[in-house]
Formats: C-alpha cells, structure tokens, sequence
C-alpha cells in the first residue's frame, strides 16, 4: 500500500474553520489539532474509563444498535468467510451498558470486537454537543443542516466504502487511520453487494490489511491513487462526498464525531433512487441502446441544468425547469405514477 499522506493545514483554529472553503477544494484534508480543546478530547487523555464516565453524563437512556463481533474477526466487520451472512451480531442495548461491556474487556488480549456506529449525537447523548462542537454556519434556506453522529468501540475496522454525504471526522479518543480513495476508483475496488451490507453503504470486498491480488488484480491501480490520514485525538479529518475510506480505530477505546453535509437543496432525491432505477430501466438494454441513453443522460443531466430548456418558452419548460419544492413534488408524483403502472 501506498504511503502517500493526506495534505495537512497545522496550527487550525475554529475562529478561521470555514468548510465552504474545505468542499471546493475537493480534496481531503486534516486539520490538525482543531478539537484539541473539547472536554471529551480532554477525558480521552485522562483514560478509557474516564472518557466512558464523560460520555455516559449526557446517556438519553435510548436504545442504540451496538454491534459485536467474535475476536476471531480482528475487528473487521464485514461478511462471513462463506459469505452466508454478516459477521457479527447487531442488538438493540443500552449506551451506558454497552459502554461497560466495552470497559471490561480493556485489558483482554482476546476481547470481543465492540462497535457503535453512526449514531445521532443530538438523539442518544444530547447536551454532548454543548460541550463538544464545530461552528457549522447555518443552513442556507431550503437545506438540511448538518448530521452531527458519535462512533464508539474498541480497535475495529470499517471496510472500505464510500458516504453519499461530504464529511468533517473529528477524532476524540484513541487513534485513528483513514485510507482513503477516489471515487474513480471504484472498479478497482471490487465493491461488494448493494444489499446487505455491514452498516448500511457498499462496502469494497477487498480487506486492506491483507490484498488479495489474484483475486483482485485491479486493486494494486487503486493502490498507487491511495492516500493515508493518521489521526490523533483532537484532529479533523475532511473528505469530500463518495471518496472511499477504510477507517481503523487503532485504541482501546475510541470515539469519533463526525459532521455528514450535502451542498443541495433537500427538495432533491438521493441519487441512489436513480441508480437502482437505473438498473431496473438500463443495464440490461442492448449495448448500442445504452450509448445512446449516455448521450441522453449527458444532455439533461449532465450538462448545463439550464440547456434543454433554454430554447423553449416558459410556458412549455415543464419538467426541465428549474428545480424547487413544488416542482420536485409534481416530478416525484409523476414517477411514482409511472413506477406503480
């Protein structure tokens, strides 16, 4: 693997954090030692225990989804080695509980493999982010805000996958590495099923740690395109939408809080809506026929939004014009139309 690291801005203040900035870049980057002054920061250098007792302060006594894994798994949550499912156990549990569950096995060379993953800070632990948070300016009008979500566990690995979202990744406690990749990579990632999936997104098939390369020839060109970002506790990582990222939490004990975005109006659908369509309508047409629907797609999706309308009159713009509430609702319940024909 390579060793190319991700570029780093030292010394980065929250008085000049500006996350427009971040996004056009479109390229990852740490900033280092941006958190470095929060209290669950602060807790995590004090110990494991006493970043539980911080935690377990703001515990809203909801259920969450903790997922557990047999320590023969190296805590790499993924599939069976036959493939016939998962390879660990997900279970509704108490935070506080699961927390404890975690502590006693602090010392354990064969421990379980723990982890609590993209559960919304505001719902299961609220008041945390009082304490414990980016100045995210405001939605612009008609956007979603920001998803703040906490990842807990012990040493575990997140197989590489992609997020439809861009990320900020603030690293709490224990260290953390990323590999991350491009998104033009994804045929040299071999990626595994659309469903089921170890926690919700594609994951690639190919485990980081030991590369297959007669079975995935491809993953040596995605390879040399990799870079690495190691992350102590009080650092921020930033990723663009659909980079892929191998994520290993090398403590422990590890938190990470993170901030998923998306610079589009809410109105819009999620894209993945259009690629399984896509599967449904597309793939499996004839060759010539999906060359032309390139073209199709290029012309009206693609390009310039403005385009194909731009040589009609208003009143016959229809479905091509542009996009708010109201005409994303009528465009929706055309397809519904369609679909349930």
């Amino acid at each position: 693997m390579t060793e190319r690291r991700t570029r780093e801005i030292a010394g980065a203040t929250l008085t000049d954090f500006s996350p427009a900035a971040l996004l056009s870049a479109q390229e990852p980057v740490i900033l280092r030692g941006l958190a470095a002054d929060w209290p669950l920061v602060a807790a995590g250098r004090r110990g494991p225990k006493e970043a539980m007792a911080y935690l377990k302060r703001f515990d809203a006594g909801r259920p969450v989804v903790g997922y557990t894994g047999d320590p023969a798994i190296g805590g790499r949550f993924f599939y069976r080695d036959d493939f016939s499912g998962l390879n660990f156990d997900a279970r509704r549990v108490g935070l506080s509980d699961y927390l404890d569950r975690i502590v006693a096995h602090l010392g354990d060379p064969a421990a379980p493999s723990f982890y609590l993953g993209s559960t919304d800070l505001d719902r299961y632990l609220p008041g945390l982010r009082a304490e414990n948070d980016l100045p995210l300016p405001p939605p612009v009008e008609g956007r979603d805000p920001a998803l703040a979500s906490i990842w807990i566990g012990n040493r575990t690995t997140a197989a590489t996958h992609y997020d439809m979202s861009n990320n900020l990744a603030c690293c709490m406690v224990g260290p953390r590495r990323f590999t991350l990749f491009p998104p033009d990579q994804i045929a040299n990632l071999y990626p595994g099923p659309l469903e089921p999936t170890p926690g919700g997104q594609v994951v690639s098939m190919v485990d980081l740690r030991a590369p297959d390369l007669d079975r995935y020839p491809g993953f040596a060109e995605a390879a040399a395109t990799a870079q690495v970002a190691d992350l102590e506790p009080g650092d921020v990582l930033f990723y663009p939408a659909l980079w892929w990222h191998n994520v290993e939490a090398l403590g422990a004990f590890n938190v990470m809080i993170n901030y998923w975005w998306n610079d589009a109006p809410a109105f819009l659908d999620s894209p993945m809506t259009t690629l399984l369509h896509a599967l449904l309508s597309l793939r499996d047409r004839p060759a010539a026929e999906k060359r032309a629907w390139a073209g199709l797609f290029d012309y009206y999706v693609w390009g310039d939004s403005g385009r194909p309308a731009a040589h009609l009159p208003e009143q016959m713009h229809g479905d091509l014009a542009t996009l708010d509430d109201r005409a994303a609702r009528r465009l929706r319940a055309r397809l519904l139309e369609r679909l349930n024909r």
